[in-house]
């Protein structure tokens, strides 16, 4: 069958072998409305096209810099009016960021929290540990 439906497009697993994305996510993807519904051959194939791979790409790229499904969907509705403005896609990064820097400042006192408690643990083969007496109080 090859990575051609017709010679028109490609089929899902071809779709997930040129993204890199598996075929469940490709799935979820179509069920949530992030990816368009594509066209289907006579005998009922989906056959997705270049912009297909190219809005999963963007979507998979976004999920790797944290965006969550939410925040895609809102880049992507700029993207599909087409009257998306560098000022917008920058507000909604900067906001992204702000959240990012705040969950790197949790695990980094989580960090050092497990890292003291750890400390205290004299790993050897005892009944009494100071990391479960810390997470006892």
């Amino acid at each position: 069958m090859g990575d051609h439906a017709s010679g028109k497009g490609l089929q899902r697993a071809a779709l997930a072998r040129r993204t890199g994305c598996n075929l469940e996510t490709i799935r979820y993807y179509e069920k949530i409305g992030m990816l368009p519904d594509p066209p289907r051959t006579a005998a009922g194939y989906r056959v997705y096209q270049e912009d297909h791979v190219a809005r999963l790409r963007f979507v998979l790229r976004a999920r790797e810099l944290g965006f969550s499904i939410e925040e895609i969907r809102g880049l992507l509705d700029l993207v599909d009016r087409g009257n998306q403005t560098c000022a917008e896609v920058k507000e909604r990064t900067e906001r992204h960021l702000t959240d990012v820097r705040s969950k790197i400042a949790d695990l980094k006192r989580i960090e050092r929290v497990l890292a003291a408690t750890a400390a205290h643990c004299s790993g050897e083969e005892v009944p009494e540990c100071p990391v479960l007496d810390a997470l006892a109080s």
